[in-house]
């Protein structure tokens, strides 16, 4: 294989002239002779067992031609590309310009990343999440926990609130007419939680257990359902039991129920320990996301769009094997959500331009600040990574090439230096 020419037609859009000689050319007819003879069959010969040249002399010299090239363009394209200097991204045309015996020559026009520009990336003016923890956040904490160790009680004494539970049998009507999914019985409703359609919950609000009663709304104009859009209604409701959420006292004895102290102030301390670390962890986060702001904000260039389209197909990817170790695949997703593939896309393409920035932007600060992983580092992300997998070291090393893993590790040390120059307000 040799690279003839690589032309700049436009931006990051590159016409690249490569030739593959006979050698390589050869092999790869024979291959597919090989793979194709079993389909073939020939007077005079078993199925699969006639000779290439009696094939040829039926079909043409040239039958095994188009399959060799396709199988010949992966290779011969990249070894160009890394001649060129060039990173492909897409390849949006190909063609193939002289065929022999000797080998072939072709044109591809691919696109490729763009060289971008980026300045001022050390000494970024960043100010700090606080990790004050107050004492409003020990009682927020102590909330939840009240609200997890909560129990529902009867009330008998009062008439329903917003915040209690009720318990009714409900029938709607338009026009006079029952209609599909309006009826049920013995219905759990939390008042004021919005699952119902508005002024639904606020008129069971005064009413008392075992009370019949009658409620008008109006269906909204969006309701998911053609025959209600903006219908008037009525709801027949039968209440049969008020319930409130009641919340343990906050004593020793909640302490000891809830954690291994004995005391209120030794189980506020351990939250004050506990809510701390998180907002260090917290804090540690934002100020990653604040400086990878600030980098994307800095980048000079024209991104390809099929960069952005590629990464976001990666998210999706990425959120297909999240669903699938959860139970559940993408076309169910789908489904569920009631959106298309191509929403999706749509919907990943913001983050994913953020992160081919992102890339970009730290791929460039490595070259700039000539950033080169040590063995140790290398070897380091080796073990780590086959901790990860459950799996020998010299196994990844054989899956993932040292190439790809010092690119990684350029671009996290580039965020290190990034991170260890910035200015903390």
């Amino acid at each position: 294989m040799s690279l003839k020419s690589s032309t700049l037609k436009e931006t990051n859009t590159y016409e690249v002239e490569v030739s593959v000689d006979g050698e390589t050319f050869g092999a790869a007819v024979d291959r597919v002779y090989k793979k194709e003879v079993k389909k073939i069959s020939v007077p005079g010969f078993r199925k699969g067992k006639a000779p290439r040249v009696i094939i040829e002399k039926m079909y043409g010299s040239e039958v095994f031609y188009d399959d060799a090239m396709q199988e010949c363009y992966p290779a011969a394209l990249e070894e160009a590309a890394k001649e060129a200097g060039l990173k492909i991204v897409t390849v949006t045309a190909l063609e193939a310009t002289e065929v022999s015996k000797d080998g072939f020559t072709f044109k591809a026009t691919v696109v490729v990343e763009p060289e971008i520009e980026i300045k001022d990336y050390k000494g970024i003016e960043v100010e700090p999440m606080s990790t004050e923890v107050t004492d409003d956040m020990i009682d927020h904490e102590i909330e939840h926990v009240r609200e997890r160790n909560s129990r529902m009680v009867t009330v008998d004494d009062r008439p329903a609130e917003i915040g209690d539970t009720v318990v009714i049998d409900f029938e709607g009507f338009c026009d006079g007419e029952a209609f599909d999914g309006g009826k049920a019985e013995n219905y759990n409703l939390e008042l004021g939680s919005g699952n119902f359609i508005p002024g639904f919950e606020d008129q069971i609000v005064g009413h008392s257990t075992d009370e019949e009663f009658t409620i008008d709304v109006k269906f909204p104009e969006e309701y998911q359902a053609e025959n209600l859009k903006g219908k008037d209604a009525q709801f027949k409701i039968k209440l049969h039991e008020i319930k409130k959420k009641e919340l343990p006292e906050v004593d020793d004895d909640f302490v000891k129920d809830v954690s291994e102290k004995d005391t209120v102030a030794e189980y506020r301390e351990e939250l004050r320990e506990q809510i701390a670390h998180r907002l260090e962890h917290e804090a540690e986060h934002d100020l990653d996301d604040k400086l990878s702001a600030a980098i994307i904000e800095k980048v000079e260039g024209e991104i390809p769009s099929q960069m952005i389209d590629n990464e976001a197909q990666n998210m999706m990817r990425e959120l297909d094997m999240r669903l699938r170790s959860q139970g559940m695949d993408m076309n169910t997703y789908l489904k569920y959500t009631g959106m298309e593939p191509a929403a999706v896309l749509e919907m990943y393409k913001p983050e994913a331009e953020k992160r081919v920035k992102m890339r970009l932007a730290l791929e460039k600060i490595a070259k700039l600040e000539d950033i080169q992983p040590t063995e140790e580092q290398i070897e380091a992300e080796y073990t780590r990574m086959a901790e990860a997998y459950q799996m020998e070291a010299d196994k990844v090393k054989e899956i993932i090439p040292a190439e790809s893993i010092v690119e990684d590790l350029k671009v996290e040390l580039a965020m290190k230096l990034v991170k260890d120059s910035a200015i903390i307000k």
